[in-house]
Formats: structure tokens, sequence, C-alpha cells
């Protein structure tokens, strides 16, 4: 009765227009007020052994990379890039809009920055060339989800902290699938591109393939594709660990910033430290505060009623696994996909390990499915962060978007389907 009584509330705070942040802190401090053995200073110490990890050091590191990174203009840069490699493509603007998420992912770790720092560029771009403002949200906001699954992510790093994987391994694991995203997007865009009632400016492509400018293209960007390189190779190399390849991202980005493209003068050094320090205390605070909560869940027997209720349907792997990213891809239709993932690892990592599931994949197909998540209204944090770029009503960004959550949904049920996508390279790797 008390889990119930706290899922409403929770639910019924968030749909009031509550923070989700706030309204997680919320319930969490009202179910140990409730529950008699407990005592109220629990709550703030497993809010803090939550973020007492050395793996979750990481985060403001890689956060103030990608900080470095957008503010230094590499998005326009990579843009470019994409642009002069597929632009002469059947919609070669969107698809290049495919194709900048694919590199920035590389290099910011996070959708909501892949999708801000894209859009920022290529949503005006696309507007002016005749493109409908909610179709250009559309298709920033779902590639942007490939900012958390091609290395490295943000996302990976907490989930591996949490459940205990190896972040490299799990980093290993969402190349494979984050590539399979970006294409079935391109494909998606492809086949809209022959009706032209319905996709006009599909028609139209930009200048005719030249290799040259390609090669120009190539040199202009090289030394922001080397970052991925140097970071997982880094990582896999055993010469730094995951939390020192933050401070690695770092340094590298302000290098290539300041030296190579002369982009970020000192001064703007005070700016962006702001900026990476207000997104790193909003991250910290969600993980911490979600964790206090999942321990509550846990404490309340949360874990084994998911189990036994699970047990109760099927005892199946495979169509436990698709309760468990079905579940995912449903919580973060109305809450913050951070805090849903931290909430339910320790229940998902105790299931797989029941059921013999390799845990690179199931890391890998839990956080594609909050990706997806984040693109599925009501609540849809990339869809909002798309719109307000692209100044359009949010639902004509949601019409246009269902075709490209349908095309990963498809990508993440084959991950689901056919583990070798997600495990194989991670576990030849890691034997």
């Amino acid at each position: 009765m008390m889990l119930v009584l706290l899922f409403v509330a929770l639910l019924a705070m968030i749909f009031v227009g509550v923070p989700v942040i706030l309204a997680l802190g919320l319930v969490g401090l009202a179910g140990i007020m409730l529950v008699p053995d407990l005592v109220l200073p629990l709550y703030p110490q497993k809010m803090f052994s939550t973020l007492d990890s050395f793996s979750l050091l990481a985060l403001p590191y890689f956060i103030l990379a990608g900080e470095l990174m957008s503010r230094g203009g590499i998005s326009s840069r990579l843009v470019g890039f994409a642009s002069t490699v597929v632009g002469h493509l059947r919609g070669g603007l969107a698809q290049a809009n495919i194709v900048a998420s694919m590199v920035f992912s590389g290099v910011s770790g996070s959708s909501t920055a892949d999708t801000s720092a894209i859009g920022s560029v290529l949503i005006p771009a696309m507007k002016e060339k005749g493109y409908p403002a909610g179709y250009a949200a559309a298709i920033t906001a779902t590639s942007g989800t490939i900012g958390a699954i091609i290395p490295p992510s943000m996302t990976m790093i907490v989930y591996g902290a949490l459940a205990n994987v190896s972040i490299g391994g799990l980093f290993l694991g969402g190349i494979i699938p984050g590539i399979l995203v970006g294409l079935a997007l391109m494909s998606v865009v492809f086949i809209q591109s022959f009706n032209p009632v319905a996709h006009p400016a599909l028609q139209k492509s930009g200048e005719r393939f030249d290799l040259r400018r390609a090669l120009r293209a190539l040199f202009d960007v090289w030394a922001a594709l080397l970052a991925p390189l140097i970071i997982v190779g880094g990582i896999l190399g055993g010469v730094f660990t995951a939390t020192e390849a933050g401070v690695v991202a770092c340094v590298y980005s302000f290098l290539i910033s300041f030296f190579i493209y002369r982009t970020i003068r000192l001064k703007d050094l005070p700016r962006i430290f702001l900026a990476a320090a207000m997104t790193t205390c909003m991250v910290s605070g969600i993980i911490g505060i979600a964790g206090g909560f999942g321990w509550l869940l846990a404490y309340l027997n949360f874990n084994q009623i998911v189990l036994a209720s699970i047990l109760g349907l099927t005892q199946e792997p495979m169509l436990v696994f698709l309760l468990l990213v079905t579940t995912m891809l449903v919580l973060t239709m109305f809450v913050d996909s951070m805090a849903v993932l931290i909430i339910t690892v320790p229940i998902a990592v105790h299931i797989g390990s029941t059921f013999g599931i390799d845990p690179f994949h199931l890391g890998v197909a839990l956080v594609m499915a909050t990706q997806i998540g984040s693109t599925t209204p009501p609540v849809a944090v990339l869809l909002f962060v798309a719109t307000s770029i692209a100044r359009c009503p949010y639902r004509e960004t949601v019409r246009y978007a269902w075709p490209f959550i349908g095309a990963e949904i498809l990508v993440l049920l084959a991950v689901i389907f056919f583990p070798a996508l997600a495990s194989a390279i991670p576990n030849a790797v890691f034997g």
C-alpha cells in the first residue's frame, strides 16, 4: 500500500508541474517519515552514498569538456563536415542533421547537449531551406538520442557506476547500436523523400559530392574527431580510468579550442565553467535524490515485488527482457530519464542476473530505452529542447517525430533479439 501511495503522489506532482527533482525529494522524504522504523537523517545519507562513487566523478569533467567543445564552435564545424559528406543525398540537409548528431555524440556524451548544439546550427538552416519547423525539430531531437549511445556517454557512466559494470565495455557496446539508430533515421528521411506532397522540402539536396571539398572539411575537423578515439582508446588500453578520461577530455577540448581552432579566449573560461557547474549541479541533484528514493523503494521490498510480478507473468528470459525495456520506455514518458534509470538500475540488474542476461546487453538496451523515452510525449525533454529552438508548436514537432521514434524502437528491438549487436565487441575485448 505504501508503494502505491508513493507512486501515485509522485505522478500527481509531476502532472501538476512540480519539477521532477523536487517531486522525487518530497515523496521520498514523506515516505521515510511515514515508515516508523526510519529516521529523517537516513535520506541525505543515502543521497550522499549514491554520489560517493569514483566513477561518477567523471560526470563534471565530461560536462565541462562538452561545454568547451560547444562554446568552441565545434558543432558548427561538424555540421559543415556532415553537409559536405551527405548533403548531396535526397533530403540532404535532414541527412546532414543526423550525421552531424552521430559525429557530435562522440564529442559531447549527452543527448541534450547534442540536440541543443546541432539544433542551434541546423534548425534555422533547415527552416530557411523550406523545411517545416516541426520537422526540423523532430529530426534534431530524435537524432540527438544518439548522443547518449555512441561513446563517450554520460548516461552509460551513471549506469556503469550504479550497476558495477565496466564503463569501457558499455562504451564499446553502444557503438553498433548508435550507428544503427543513425542509419535507421537516415532511411526514414530517404523513404519520406519519395513523397513530394507530404515532404516537398526533402526533394532538395545540396551541391554534388566533391571529394576534394570533403577532404578539406575532414582536415578542418580532424582534431574534434580524434576526441572519442583518445577517450575510448585510453580507457580500453588501460592508460586511464573512465574518471581520468574525463580530465583528459577537458584538457584536450581546451587545447583544440584555444590553440587549434582559436575560438575560445581566456576571458570566456569563467562563463564556460559557470555553465558546466550549473549543469553538474542539476545532474548531481537528480542522481542523489533519485538514489535516496531508490533506496527507500528497495527498503520497501520493491525489487522483490517487481521480480515476483514478472515471474508470475513469464519465466522466459527474452520476454522478461522485453518487459523490462517496455517498463523503462513507459516510465520515461512521464519522468526524467536519468531519474528513472537511477531508480530502476538495482531492480534491472537483479532481474538481469537472475535470468542470465549479459550485463553489457542489458545496459545498452536500457540506456537506449531511456533515450527513446526522452522523445516520447508527454514528457519528452529532447522534443521540448528542439521545439524551443525551432519556435513552433509542440504538437507540430510531435506529429513529425512519430516515424523517427518508430525507427528507433525497431533498432531497440533488433538489439534485444540479437544480443551480439551490443555485447559482441565488449565481450571480445574483455573476454
